[in-house]
Protein backbone atom coordinates (compact mmCIF):
# COMPACT_ATOMS: atom_id res chain seq x y z
CA UNK A 1 0.00 0.00 0.00
CA UNK A 2 1.05 3.58 -0.57
CA UNK A 3 2.26 5.40 2.55
CA UNK A 4 -0.11 7.70 4.38
CA UNK A 5 -0.67 11.17 2.96
CA UNK A 6 -0.16 13.82 5.63
CA UNK A 7 -1.27 17.45 5.42
CA UNK A 8 -1.99 20.38 7.70
CA UNK A 9 -5.19 21.95 6.39
CA UNK A 10 -5.31 24.53 9.18
CA UNK A 11 -3.02 25.92 11.86
CA UNK A 12 -4.50 23.49 14.44
CA UNK A 13 -5.06 20.34 12.37
CA UNK A 14 -3.20 17.33 11.03
CA UNK A 15 -4.94 15.23 8.38
CA UNK A 16 -3.76 11.69 7.61
CA UNK A 17 -5.19 9.64 4.73
CA UNK A 18 -4.40 5.96 4.21
CA UNK A 19 -5.99 3.10 2.26
CA UNK A 20 -6.12 -0.55 3.28
CA UNK A 21 -6.70 -3.59 1.07
CA UNK A 22 -9.56 -4.93 3.19
CA UNK A 23 -13.31 -4.47 3.60
CA UNK A 24 -14.47 -1.73 5.93
CA UNK A 25 -15.87 -4.11 8.56
CA UNK A 26 -12.40 -5.63 9.10
CA UNK A 27 -10.67 -2.25 9.28
CA UNK A 28 -13.33 -1.05 11.72
CA UNK A 29 -12.70 -4.10 13.93
CA UNK A 30 -8.97 -3.40 13.87
CA UNK A 31 -9.67 0.13 15.13
CA UNK A 32 -12.17 -0.81 17.84
CA UNK A 33 -11.36 -4.26 19.27
CA UNK A 34 -8.54 -4.24 21.85
CA UNK A 35 -7.19 -7.69 20.91
CA UNK A 36 -6.75 -6.57 17.30
CA UNK A 37 -5.53 -3.10 18.25
CA UNK A 38 -2.70 -4.63 20.27
CA UNK A 39 -1.56 -6.56 17.18
CA UNK A 40 -0.95 -3.47 15.04
CA UNK A 41 -0.86 -0.46 17.34
CA UNK A 42 2.25 -1.63 19.14
CA UNK A 43 4.40 1.44 18.52
CA UNK A 44 8.10 1.29 17.82
CA UNK A 45 10.03 -2.00 17.77
CA UNK A 46 10.76 -3.08 21.31
CA UNK A 47 7.55 -1.59 22.68
CA UNK A 48 4.42 -3.39 23.87
CA UNK A 49 0.89 -2.20 24.58
CA UNK A 50 0.06 -3.59 28.03
CA UNK A 51 -3.05 -1.43 28.38
CA UNK A 52 -5.67 -1.24 25.65
CA UNK A 53 -9.11 -0.45 27.00
CA UNK A 54 -11.77 0.62 24.50
CA UNK A 55 -15.47 1.31 25.11
CA UNK A 56 -16.82 2.16 21.67
CA UNK A 57 -20.09 3.86 22.56
CA UNK A 58 -20.80 7.57 22.92
CA UNK A 59 -19.57 8.59 26.36
CA UNK A 60 -17.37 5.50 26.61
CA UNK A 61 -13.79 5.86 27.78
CA UNK A 62 -10.61 4.46 26.34
CA UNK A 63 -7.06 4.18 27.61
CA UNK A 64 -3.97 3.03 25.76
CA UNK A 65 -0.51 2.63 27.28
CA UNK A 66 2.80 1.54 25.76
CA UNK A 67 5.92 0.25 27.51
CA UNK A 68 9.50 0.03 26.31
CA UNK A 69 10.62 -3.55 27.00
CA UNK A 70 14.25 -2.54 27.41
CA UNK A 71 14.12 0.40 29.82
CA UNK A 72 10.53 0.29 31.15
CA UNK A 73 9.61 3.79 29.95
CA UNK A 74 5.89 4.30 29.41
CA UNK A 75 3.47 6.74 27.79
CA UNK A 76 -0.15 6.65 26.77
CA UNK A 77 -3.36 8.28 25.64
CA UNK A 78 -6.84 8.45 27.10
CA UNK A 79 -10.12 10.02 26.15
CA UNK A 80 -13.84 9.79 25.64
CA UNK A 81 -15.83 8.62 22.62
CA UNK A 82 -17.85 11.52 21.15
CA UNK A 83 -19.45 9.94 18.06
CA UNK A 84 -19.86 6.47 16.61
CA UNK A 85 -21.33 5.57 13.23
CA UNK A 86 -20.75 1.83 12.70
CA UNK A 87 -18.18 1.18 9.97
CA UNK A 88 -18.20 4.88 9.03
CA UNK A 89 -16.99 7.25 11.77
CA UNK A 90 -15.35 7.26 15.18
CA UNK A 91 -14.65 10.55 16.99
CA UNK A 92 -13.05 10.96 20.40
CA UNK A 93 -11.15 13.30 22.63
CA UNK A 94 -7.52 12.44 23.15
CA UNK A 95 -5.14 13.49 25.88
CA UNK A 96 -1.48 12.52 25.78
CA UNK A 97 0.05 11.12 28.96
CA UNK A 98 3.82 11.53 28.53
CA UNK A 99 4.53 9.06 31.32
CA UNK A 100 8.27 9.18 31.83
CA UNK A 101 9.18 10.13 28.24
CA UNK A 102 9.17 13.85 29.00
CA UNK A 103 7.74 14.77 25.58
CA UNK A 104 4.72 17.01 25.16
CA UNK A 105 1.80 16.98 22.79
CA UNK A 106 0.06 19.86 24.54
CA UNK A 107 -1.80 20.00 27.82
CA UNK A 108 -5.27 20.33 26.31
CA UNK A 109 -7.25 17.39 24.91
CA UNK A 110 -7.68 17.34 21.17
CA UNK A 111 -10.33 15.84 18.91
CA UNK A 112 -9.57 12.85 16.70
CA UNK A 113 -12.10 11.99 13.99
CA UNK A 114 -11.57 8.84 11.93
CA UNK A 115 -13.78 8.16 8.90
CA UNK A 116 -13.95 4.90 6.97
CA UNK A 117 -15.14 4.52 3.37
CA UNK A 118 -15.02 1.31 1.32
CA UNK A 119 -14.74 1.34 -2.45
CA UNK A 120 -14.04 -1.79 -4.54
CA UNK A 121 -12.80 -3.79 -1.55
CA UNK A 122 -10.40 -1.05 -0.41
CA UNK A 123 -11.07 0.94 2.73
CA UNK A 124 -10.00 4.57 2.79
CA UNK A 125 -9.36 5.90 6.29
CA UNK A 126 -9.10 9.62 6.98
CA UNK A 127 -7.89 10.75 10.39
CA UNK A 128 -8.36 14.37 11.38
CA UNK A 129 -6.58 15.50 14.53
CA UNK A 130 -7.68 18.95 15.75
CA UNK A 131 -5.52 20.44 18.47
CA UNK A 132 -6.37 23.22 20.92
CA UNK A 133 -3.68 25.47 19.45
CA UNK A 134 -1.07 25.68 16.73
CA UNK A 135 1.63 25.26 19.39
CA UNK A 136 0.04 21.97 20.50
CA UNK A 137 -0.21 20.77 16.91
CA UNK A 138 3.41 21.66 16.23
CA UNK A 139 4.59 19.98 19.45
CA UNK A 140 2.72 16.78 18.56
CA UNK A 141 3.91 16.81 14.96
CA UNK A 142 7.54 17.29 16.07
CA UNK A 143 7.41 13.98 17.98
CA UNK A 144 7.28 12.11 14.67
CA UNK A 145 3.70 11.03 15.31
CA UNK A 146 2.81 10.63 11.63
CA UNK A 147 5.92 8.51 11.00
CA UNK A 148 4.79 6.31 13.89
CA UNK A 149 1.29 6.15 12.45
CA UNK A 150 2.64 4.90 9.10
CA UNK A 151 4.84 2.34 10.85
CA UNK A 152 1.74 0.99 12.60
CA UNK A 153 -0.30 1.13 9.37
CA UNK A 154 2.25 -1.16 7.70
CA UNK A 155 1.75 -3.64 10.53
CA UNK A 156 -2.02 -3.25 10.12
CA UNK A 157 -1.65 -4.13 6.41
CA UNK A 158 -0.22 -7.48 7.52
CA UNK A 159 -2.86 -8.05 10.18
CA UNK A 160 -5.63 -7.37 7.66
CA UNK A 161 -4.01 -9.70 5.10
CA UNK A 162 -3.96 -12.51 7.68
Amino acid sequence: MKPAEVSMPSDREVLVKRSFDAPVNLVWQAYTEPALMRRWLSGMPGWTMPVCEMATHVGGKYRWRWRNNENGQEFGFKGEILEVALHAKLAHTQLFDPGDLGESMGAEPYIVTVTFHEAHGMTNVVTSIKFASQADRDAAFSTGMTDGMEMNYKVLDGVLAG
